[in-house]
């Protein structure tokens, strides 16, 4: 039987009309609507703009610009790097619109390819983002060992580096577990929470200056290989190479807006404002983030010194420049942000297992992450196996090296490069299948099939881009990483996984499974 409890209402923005459309444009994908829509248009965009965070990617790996090519690498790299990473929004922003689940990597390529580059889809989204929250989590712990390491008497090590790693992760899958609620009123505060900081950082940067000279913002020095700088880039050949290393920076924190997808179906509207959000998200964050870094590269005192700081010249640069009570309480906030951007991460990252699972996507697990708990209306499973595999990611990679290159940074590339696959996949697909059988319908946001296909195209050159910047010394065994996994992905499919795997429901199954799709609404305690 249906509850007939009521529940206070999220928002007085949307009506139950609103919300009986999304159930049914899920209805008309094979799906349940298990999960608990609260979310607004600002939630949906919060939580991509919160996992982008500009100021945990921002400043984390600041080190990979003025150790490359100094300021150019903000002043003309950094809106370049947001440029492609606006290309790859825009086209799943399209994709988004006509299909609105969660798990929408997977999903869309599904629909749009075929069973294969569905479930090659799902499990590079998920590689990426699993490692994307370590890397998140760990640059957390970096940047409170830089900032309050000596005073707090923090030390370096593999032990406390993955004590840190758990207890943050575990608190931010704790919050995760206590629902969508709770959840998107702390990313919508992430939201509020990162552009006010950074501002205040870039005006504080800027009085903190004592000689502005703008002309650093396009001045090219070759920094790379040098004292210091040898620990973000080794020498290469030509200052054209290490502008293209320095835009790893943008490209690196301008992701994560796939998070608004991975949230459609706890977003009220979605087929409108997940689109909106992607977008809007990687639009705020590109400006807001050139001002902020541009602020910070006019109050280095010399760029020669800070190139030989390596990953420590934001710290270097505070310390030498800015008021220490502004600066602490600059720090402070900076941290919330960072952690607000983790649990945002872990949102993400559990409802893409999720999706994936309850078409049985992860052998023998797929019922217990695709299990939704009737209190708390969220994947429980998912949320605490997201946080340990993340956690788990660290130990792992923290603890050995390749070559002298520690594996997690060279793991770190591979995000990137998994990530953008996986966001390529679809978008690629979708050139092909746009206004044909597999995609008859655009979305009501809508950028025409023509724009979409040039959209599709500059992705897929992105894309090449991306893969040969991303294998380039130091972590050029990504590249051996890449191949290994496509070439275990390929064995895997066709050993395994082409019989078992049958991927999303279409067609008849659809209509079959209304029995399925009401029980589990009932389950969860909501009318059919």
């Amino acid at each position: 039987m249906a509850s007939t409890r009521r529940r206070k209402p999220a928002t007085t923005e949307y009506t139950d009309d609103d919300r009986h459309e999304d159930t049914k444009a899920l209805h008309g994908m094979g799906y349940a609507q298990e999960l608990e829509r609260r979310m607004s248009k600002f939630s949906n965009f919060a939580i991509s703009f919160s996992i982008i965070c500009i100021v945990s990617g921002g400043i984390n790996s600041l080190g990979q610009a003025t150790s490359g090519v100094g300021g150019a690498a903000i002043g003309i790299g950094w809106p370049i790097g947001v440029l492609i990473s606006g290309v790859f929004a825009l086209g799943l922003a399209q994709i988004s619109s006509a299909y609105p689940t969660a798990g929408g990597l997977y999903h869309w390529g599904s629909i749009l390819g075929n069973r294969f580059t569905g479930w090659l889809s799902a499990w590079l989204n998920l590689l990426g983002l699993v490692t994307v929250l370590g890397a998140i989590n760990i640059g957390t712990f970096y940047f409170v060992f830089g900032a309050f390491g000596e005073r707090l008497g923090i030390e370096d090590t593999l032990t406390t580096r993955v004590l840190f790693m758990a207890l943050i992760t575990g608190v931010q899958a704790l919050i995760n577990h206590f629902g969508i609620g709770l959840t998107a009123k702390l990313t919508d505060l992430s939201g509020y929470l990162i552009f006010a900081t950074a501002i205040a950082l870039t005006i504080a940067c800027l009085v903190a200056a004592r000689d502005i000279d703008v002309t650093r913002l396009w001045t090219f020095h070759d920094y790379t290989g040098g004292e210091g700088s040898d620990a973000v880039w080794p020498k290469t050949v030509g200052i054209g190479m290490a502008f293209l290393l320095g835009l790893l920076l943008p490209v690196y924190t301008i992701t994560g807006y796939d998070a608004s997808a991975h949230t459609s179906e706890e977003t009220v509207k979605a087929a409108h404002h997940v689109p909106s959000g992607m977008v809007s998200s990687v639009l705020w964050s590109g400006l807001a983030g050139w001002v902020m870094l541009s602020a910070f590269v006019l109050m280095i005192p010399d760029m020669d010194d800070a190139a030989r700081q390596g990953w420590n010249v934001f710290f270097w640069a505070m310390d030498e420049r800015m008021n220490s009570v502004v600066r602490d309480v600059l720090y402070v906030l900076i941290f919330v942000c960072q952690f607000l951007c983790g649990l945002a991460t872990v949102t993400s990252v559990s409802r893409m297992l999720f999706a994936f699972s309850r078409d049985g996507g992860i052998p023998g697990a797929s019922k217990v992450l695709a299990r939704v708990s009737p209190r708390r209306r969220v994947p429980i499973g998912s949320i605490w196996v997201a946080a340990t595999l993340a956690t788990l990611f660290v130990w792992f990679t923290s603890s050995i090296t390749i070559k002298g290159t520690p594996a997690y940074s060279i793991v770190v590339s591979c995000t990137v490069i998994f990530l953008f696959l996986s966001f390529t996949v679809p978008i690629a697909l979708g050139l092909v299948a746009i206004g044909g059988r597999k995609w008859p319908h655009m979305g009501p946001w809508n950028m025409g099939i023509t724009r979409y296909r040039i959209v599709a195209v500059l992705s897929i050159v992105a894309m090449a881009l991306l893969f040969f910047i991303g294998v380039q010394p130091p972590n050029d065994y990504a590249l051996e990483i890449t191949i290994g996994f496509v070439v275990l992905a390929l064995v895997i499919w066709f050993a395994v996984e082409r019989r078992r795997f049958q991927g999303p429901p279409t067609g008849d199954i659809i209509a079959a499974r209304e029995g399925a799709i009401r029980a589990a609404e009932e389950a969860v305690g909501e009318k059919a």
